[in-house]
């Protein structure tokens, strides 16, 4: 194996103008095992759309088997870069106020900020890993996958067991309109009812435009999202489907989760209050300052980047979300999009966010198999696969202002704005 394919590097060329040789130049690329993706793939009309009809067989098929095995070495190669990155950041920083005390705090703020940056995407990386082991993607033994995401996940905060729980119930029933555990869309009766309006008005209403935001409110709403989305997910259940009452990661008697992860959910418990005893001797130790911009700022960019990957994966005008009748795991994986966040983002996330659809259907899959399996299953997908290389902010934006709510009835549903129309690209 060559040292690229190793490292999962990829190399994605834009589309070519699309004209007479677009179709041969494209053969070609395949034929050198290479993808030219455009913008946006598997455009997908709400009125005459029908659901895929594929089979978990017909996929598996398609994919190499040599993607489904997981290696302990090379899991860990992952644990160790990443764990190298983050402790030659958190080093460099050490260096930044005395070496750049003679110069403007500008200076230093930057250096900062570059910090910051690039140790929030790092531990994203390590968020990821500790993501495959919930799924038991690192490796063949459970006990050293539950461990490596429980160390890995409860240096993030993250309850790795409980969170592992419902986790799995989001694979399970995604897009599913009353199962699915993550960015469950409202329903046309909760949203005119967060608006203030009964139904019967919003219906006899001409002009709908009242209920369109306005762009500050909504890029104002897009922050707070990717500040508190996370945390606020954990505490109530925020974007989680509503059980009546106030619900939670942290109790083990909350809705979300059976009477078998009682302890479970304890263990996750006790790790993030050991977590928090730490980090406390370490303000006392060192100042609430420094803990605030060697750790605290990179943890929340760590969340920023958690919600907006998960928040791009599964808020877009072309996926669809089924009720009981219509749903079926496949027909719920491929219920999700692919996002190319470009080759330095894709890999030290660890190509979470451009593999995912092969991610929802092979969930065991370790993350550096996922660029080859989606290329298999793309073939087969066709025009149902899902791809989208806009820019992210670009993206966040349209998702966020253009999916407002379903509606309260039918087998299929796609969201709507709130005039009443169906989202467009």
């Amino acid at each position: 194996m060559d040292v690229v394919s190793f490292f999962g590097v990829r190399h994605r060329n834009q589309l070519q103008k699309n004209d007479e040789g677009y179709a041969d130049k494209n053969k070609k690329a395949e034929s050198v095992s290479k993808s030219w993706y455009p913008r946006s793939t598997g455009n997908v009309d709400p009125v005459t759309f029908s659901p895929p009809e594929f089979t978990i067989k017909e996929l598996r098929d398609a994919v190499p088997a040599r993607c489904f095995q997981r290696s302990v070495l090379r899991s860990f190669f992952y644990v160790a870069q990443d764990l190298t990155l983050a402790s030659a950041l958190f080093y460099l920083a050490t260096m930044i106020d005395p070496l750049l005390a003679p110069y403007p705090a500008a200076v230093r703020w930057a250096a900062w900020a570059a910090y910051w940056w690039l140790q929030g995407i790092v531990c994203t990386g390590l968020w990821v890993i500790a993501h495959d082991a919930g799924h038991e993607g690192f490796s063949d033994y459970q006990t050293l996958n539950h461990t490596v995401g429980y160390i890995l996940h409860t240096a993030l905060l993250v309850p790795f067991f409980s969170w592992r729980r419902t986790h799995a119930t989001h694979h399970k029933y995604t897009n599913h309109c009353t199962k699915d555990q993550v960015f469950v869309p409202y329903n046309r009766k909760n949203w005119l009812r967060n608006k203030g309006v009964s139904a019967e008005d919003y219906d006899a209403m001409k002009d709908h435009s009242a209920f369109e935001d306005a762009p500050l409110y909504v890029v104002l709403r897009i922050g707070l999202m990717l500040l508190l989305g996370w945390p606020l997910y954990l505490i109530t259940n925020a974007t989680g489907q509503d059980h009546g009452k106030w619900t939670n990661h942290f109790f083990p008697s909350a809705d979300i989760f059976a009477s078998r992860d009682y302890w479970y959910v304890v263990l996750s418990d006790v790790g993030l209050i050991g977590m928090f005893y730490l980090l406390y001797q370490a303000s006392t130790i060192y100042g609430f300052d420094t803990l605030v911009k060697f750790y605290v700022i990179p943890y929340l960019l760590v969340n920023m980047w958690l919600v907006l990957i998960t928040f791009l994966q599964h808020t877009d005008p072309r996926l669809p979300h089924y009720r009981q009748s219509s749903f079926t795991f496949i027909r719920g994986a491929l219920a999700t999009i692919d996002r190319d966040f470009g080759g330095f983002l894709n890999y030290f996330l660890h190509n979470i966010n451009d593999t995912h659809i092969a991610h929802h259907l092979f969930s065991q899959m370790p993350h550096y198999h996922a660029t080859e399996a989606t290329a298999a299953i793309r073939k087969v997908l066709g025009p149902c696969y899902l791809f989208d290389n806009s820019p992210i902010a670009k993206s966040v934006y349209k998702s966020y202002s253009s999916c407002q709510y379903i509606e309260d009835e039918g087998d299929v549903v796609f969201f709507k704005r709130a005039n009443g129309n169906f989202a467009r690209l």
